[in-house]
């Protein structure tokens, strides 16, 4: 039965068989890796229309509120020739930072600047000539009142300013627990869109004004075609320092294919000794802070204390 022939033979059906199988199989596979990407794609339409439905509705009710009291102040600025004003890219990302978004709060900022001098001026001027008791030269009025028209210019201007320290101080505090959560993102190996957004999901009652910014980041990752200027917009619109270099790290790691989870770590890293000096240099300055406080409060009180019974002591020996 062992033949030549019949070895071929069967050696011929295992061949033809293998190829058979060869040729059937790539057809019946499953494409894991397909069906994955079109699941990734899926969860990241499903992300972006969430977050267009969620600031669309969030935005439109703040802009309609905005939108009623810069109507009159537009006109205003209209025929004062002012409007023009308002289109400057510097203003919009000063008014930007402040967290003051839109046309609306660039019209109400720029209509404040011209009327407030006016009304600081007429208080100032009403105030100083119908007095009667003031006897002043009227050169020294008129420098007042516009000392008094100086000072409505800019208190604008400084309400501005210490807003978006304020804001950048609430970033600033909040931003290394957002590091750390974006650390263990990376390294599971989420996409950075979805970590932005579980980002925004935890630290929303912590720090919402970073919430805000990082979401309103991933809708820009999601809609805008340019993933370096999304990342740039939430550099500039924050203006913090730490923002930045996290910025810088995650445009360097998409050029050159750095290790993010570890510039991630460095940043974790010192951005939590920074915070720890910040509170150690507080600690420290606080004697210092306390100094004027006990002198004018403390300090009374335990002389009275102290020296309270024998002064009435001595009151009643001279009575008697």
């Amino acid at each position: 039965m062992i033949t030549t022939q019949n070895i071929i033979l069967v050696m011929s059906t295992i061949g033809a068989f293998i190829a058979i199988i060869a040729i059937t199989l790539p057809f019946l596979e499953h494409d894991t890796f397909g069906s994955r990407l079109k699941t990734v794609a899926r969860r990241r339409e499903e992300l972006q229309a969430a977050q267009r439905q969620r600031f669309e509705v969030s935005d439109h009710n703040k802009l309609r509120r905005r939108q009623k009291h810069a109507g009159w102040m537009g006109e205003v600025l209209k025929r004062l020739n002012l409007i023009e004003k308002a289109r400057s890219p510097e203003l919009r990302m000063k008014l930007t930072q402040a967290g003051f978004r839109g046309q609306g709060p660039i019209v109400v900022y720029l209509f404040m600047r011209v009327v407030l001098p006016l009304i600081f001026a007429s208080v100032a001027a009403l105030m100083i000539f119908s007095s009667k008791n003031l006897d002043m030269d009227p050169l020294v009025k008129l420098l007042i009142c516009a000392a008094a028209a100086a000072l409505g210019y800019f208190i604008p201007g400084i309400l501005v300013a210490n807003t978006i320290k304020k804001r950048q101080h609430q970033i600033i505090r909040g931003f290394p627990d957002s590091l750390d959560l974006m650390v263990i993102c990376v390294e599971a190996g989420i996409s950075l869109e979805q970590a932005f957004h579980r980002i925004a999901q935890e630290i929303g009652d912590v720090s919402p004004i970073l919430a805000e910014e990082i979401s309103l980041t991933t809708a820009e990752l999601a809609y805008l075609g340019d993933r370096r200027r999304a990342l740039e917009n939430l550099a500039s619109r924050t203006g913090a320092e730490p923002v930045k270099a996290l910025t810088i790290a995650l445009l360097q790691s998409e050029k050159y294919g750095t290790p993010l989870g570890v510039a991630l770590r460095v940043l974790s890293r010192e951005n939590r000794d920074d915070r720890m000096a910040r509170a150690e240099q507080k600690a420290g300055s606080l004697p210092a802070a306390l100094t004027v406080p006990m002198i004018l409060f403390f300090l009374p009180v335990l002389f009275i204390v102290l020296m309270g019974p024998a002064i009435i002591q001595v009151i009643n020996t001279f009575q008697e």
